[in-house]
């Protein structure tokens, strides 16, 4: 019987009762059964806490500028399931989902896949049959034991660590730096996107054996006096270059270390050896979109929505609000129940003028009802203003009501509360 999209990703939810179950010899087992091939000619994973996302968008703007056919891997979705997989710039088609995970289930025997190693194993399969330079596959949690990791990267990036899926990850940042260190091999370079990364992180790269190459050492960034900036290898490479499109100030952090990577396989590549580094950063760091991240969707008052869900995306968001001051801001809020609530408030604090705190049970059962988050939200900020909603839609509208002109309407706290304002402002998609 032949399943849609939406079908097989319902399937795919029952499949395994656990929908996260870390480890990689299930899904290794698959993948070898489909044959095992090559993703791409190289490899680029990108791991970290925060900022996986725009470093793969910058990745594929800098690669596809530079002439190269670059596959993406990335999750979750925001409006449709196919944004997880894009080649060539275009996001997956239904019917090439559909037959990769034909595939899949032919493959799997009784092996019982988890939603996310379907999708993995998807993007696996697809970018094998694309005649891809490169493929960019973002981490989903974790590194060591997530499901990308059965693939050997040619060079890893790992952009921040800090505190989130600490019941899977562990307790601090050392113990979860050595999770993401997992995704670099030995004798290839790695690259730390953070200027004070965990010593529990360079201790498991050491101990891979990895050619770490780290912020602030390595690799390092200069802002102009006149705007622009420059990109400072230890090798003696600089590369003057244009702001990048995306607005948040972590965003050169993200770019010095996708222009690290892309350096970094110069070496070991002749075709991209070839590739002008200046040129196609330059280029790419003009044209690079990616959904969600600070992102205006125009009006007055403004409206801008953001996947910023832990504390260390909420101190991304405050620099970003204290580096473009303005009027009132008003903050559409809702959250997951594994998510520093209180660390997200503390973060951002008085900058924002009035809470709409957005229930997300209906939306998973994962999601806090508003009563949760205005418990920590009286915790942390006893004199915020506030209003509790039943979801994103209510929270959203009245927060675009009572906003005045010149004001500002931030979405934050979940791809939840992102894909609900982005469907609002854009029109659903299925799947």
């Amino acid at each position: 019987m032949t399943r849609t999209l939406d079908e097989w990703l319902a399937y795919q939810e029952r499949v395994n009762v656990r929908s996260i179950e870390l480890g990689l010899d299930r899904v290794r087992a698959v993948w070898q059964a489909m044959g095992a091939p090559a993703p791409a000619r190289r490899v680029i994973t990108v791991g970290g806490t925060n900022g996986k996302g725009s470093t793969v968008a910058l990745l594929e703007s800098m690669l596809s500028a530079a002439g190269q056919r670059v596959g993406c891997y990335t999750s979750p979705h925001l409006l449709h399931y196919r944004e997880r997989v894009r080649i060539d710039g275009a996001d997956a088609s239904d019917e090439a989902l559909i037959g990769s995970f034909e595939r899949i289930e032919a493959a799997r025997g009784e092996v019982p896949l988890t939603y996310f190693e379907f999708g993995t194993l998807a993007a696996l399969d697809l970018f094998a049959r694309a005649n891809l330079d490169v493929a960019v596959l973002e981490v989903g949690l974790g590194g060591r034991l997530d499901a990308v990791n059965i693939i050997d990267a040619d060079v890893a990036i790992i952009t921040t660590v800090d505190l989130d899926h600490m019941d899977w990850l562990g307790p601090d940042r050392d113990s979860i730096g050595v999770e993401k260190a997992g995704i670099a091999r030995a004798g290839r370079p790695a690259i730390v996107g953070e200027a004070q990364p965990p010593q529990g992180l360079l201790e498991a790269l050491q101990r891979i054996g990895a050619n770490v190459q780290r912020a602030g050492i390595a690799f390092s960034v200069e802002h102009l006096a006149d705007g622009g900036w420059r990109w400072h290898h230890a090798d003696g490479t600089r590369l003057s270059l244009p702001d990048p499109a995306l607005a948040a100030p972590v965003q050169y952090a993200n770019a010095a270390a996708a222009i690290a990577a892309m350096h970094a396989l110069q070496a070991s590549d002749e075709a991209i050896a070839a590739i002008d580094l200046g040129k196609a950063a330059a280029t790419g760091l003009r044209t690079v979109h990616v959904a969600a991240r600070l992102e205006s969707l125009g009006g007055d008052p403004t409206l801008v929505v953001d996947v910023g869900h832990n504390p260390q995306a909420a101190r991304a968001l405050a620099e970003w609000l204290d580096t473009h001051p303005g009027g009132r801001v008003h903050a559409v809020y809702g959250a997951l129940s594994d998510k520093d609530v209180g660390g997200v408030i503390r973060a951002l604090g008085s900058r924002i003028d009035h809470w709409h705190l957005a229930g997300l049970e209906r939306d998973t059962p994962r999601g806090l009802p508003s009563s949760v988050l205005l418990d920590q939200l009286l915790l942390a900020l006893p004199g915020a203003r506030y209003d509790l909603h039943d979801d994103v839609h209510s929270a959203l509208a009245e927060a675009r009501a009572s906003a005045k002109a010149g004001e500002r309407v931030l979405a934050f706290g979940s791809f939840f509360v992102a894909s609900a304002v982005l469907a609002e402002s854009k029109g659903p998609l299925s799947a």
